[in-house]
């Protein structure tokens, strides 16, 4: 199947590579939405060097780079505001990706953009109390176990609109989430004893009429039956309870997740015992978890030398 991103009837051959390295993408089955966020960079990139006239991958220098970059910093986005350096580096990250696999290929890269510098993030952390309140600010039982997945197993917005039924195992002693998480891969997310039997009962209770195998569904019938929550749905239900809760902390599902992720570093767990549950690498882990401050390295070494016999 040929990708064509821009509507032109003789492709460059700047746009037939791009088109194949999204054929090679989408062959390694990478997710729906990465293939998305690859074919819009690397499509506004085309439509600029049609527009510079840059048809050639060795016309691509790091002057042309730097001019590519330097309109990205000046773009405006759908507010009238200059887009940020982090929505700028979401651009060219996939570009880069390109030229790295076109030089595997054996084609000759001459250069490489840049990434634009930019300040680490500092980003809003749950505390267990707010997650409380968020919890009984909404008013079903669907709405408050999202919310408590969310914040209690640390799942990503789509691994959690995905899940059904069959996807709570249990053995022996221990129950888990077993999670479809990015790149196809699946994982075991444990869930806590008070937290199953809550979900136990509510996919018990929940609607014959229904057009789904999702534990979460829509309140309203489509066509008689009760369909599956969709990404936007659930992202629809933390605003709601952000705002009836009166959380003035930024809105939005991965927050959850990050102040899950921030709990259990703070409360001594692993980082590779983190990565492997959360489906997030060490890497990952180190780079974006750089809040912990002074006072939670002091702990954590405390209770390390605690487990210390005298």
């Amino acid at each position: 199947m040929a990708v064509q991103l821009l509507d032109s009837t003789f492709p460059s051959p700047l746009e037939r590579l791009v088109g194949d390295y999204l054929i090679s993408c989408r062959a390694r089955a990478l997710s729906p939405r990465t293939d998305e966020q690859y074919s819009y960079a690397l499509g506004l990139f085309l439509k600029w060097c049609a527009a510079e006239g840059v048809t050639k991958l060795d016309e691509l220098d790091r002057r042309t780079f730097d001019r590519y970059t330097t309109w990205l910093l000046g773009r405006k986005n759908r507010y009238g505001e200059t887009v940020s350096k982090h929505a700028v580096h979401s651009v060219i990250r996939p570009l880069r990706l390109l030229l790295n696999w076109a030089s595997r290929e054996g084609e000759e890269v001459q250069a490489r953009p840049q990434l634009p510098r930019r300040e680490k993030p500092l980003r809003d952390v749950l505390t267990r109390d707010e997650v409380d309140i968020l919890e009984r600010s909404v008013p079903s039982e669907r709405d408050k176990l999202i919310i408590r997945i969310f914040s209690d197993c640390g799942l990503r917005l789509d691994e959690l609109t995905r899940l059904q039924a069959k996807d709570v195992v249990r053995s022996a002693r221990q129950a888990h989430l077993r999670v479809l998480g990015k790149r196809g891969r699946m994982r075991d997310v444990p869930i806590p004893p008070s937290l199953l039997r809550r979900l136990d009962r509510f996919i018990e209770s929940r609607p014959e009429e229904r057009g789904s195998d999702h534990i979460f569904l829509t309140h309203r019938k489509r066509d008689g039956l009760h369909e599956g929550l969709t990404r936007m749905g659930v992202y629809q239900v933390v605003k709601f309870g952000f705002l009836r809760a009166h959380i003035t902390k930024h809105v939005y599902p991965h927050l959850l997740r990050h102040s899950w992720m921030t709990e259990m570093l703070r409360n001594g767990m692993n980082p590779i015992q983190l990565s492997l549950i959360a489906g997030a690498s060490p890497e990952v882990i180190a780079a974006h978890y750089t809040h912990l401050n002074k006072d939670d390295a002091y702990d954590a070494m405390i209770r390390a030398l605690g487990t210390r016999r005298s």
